[in-house]
């Protein structure tokens, strides 16, 4: 089942009720919002940093093997 929050933010977005996008909305829709907000997101971050890229989100397992190797990759 496609989440509350979902729901909630397609309807924000496009101004449509929970029924309406549950009848008209697809995975299309879900794929494209997740898209949007991923870039919107990043976009903010980049803000808040003063116009430099945010840091990177590394896993635990990533920084051990940067620490291991003395190597970082690019993300």
């Amino acid at each position: 089942m496609v989440s509350i929050l979902q729901v909630d933010g397609l309807g924000k977005r496009y101004g449509l009720l929970p029924s309406e996008i549950l009848s008209r909305g697809n995975t299309f829709d879900l794929y494209i919002m997740d898209c949007a907000l991923t870039f919107e997101n990043y976009h903010n971050k980049k803000a808040a940093n003063n116009g430099k890229d945010p840091i990177p989100e590394y896993k635990p397992s990533e920084l051990e093997e940067i620490f291991k190797t003395g190597k970082l990759t690019k993300k």
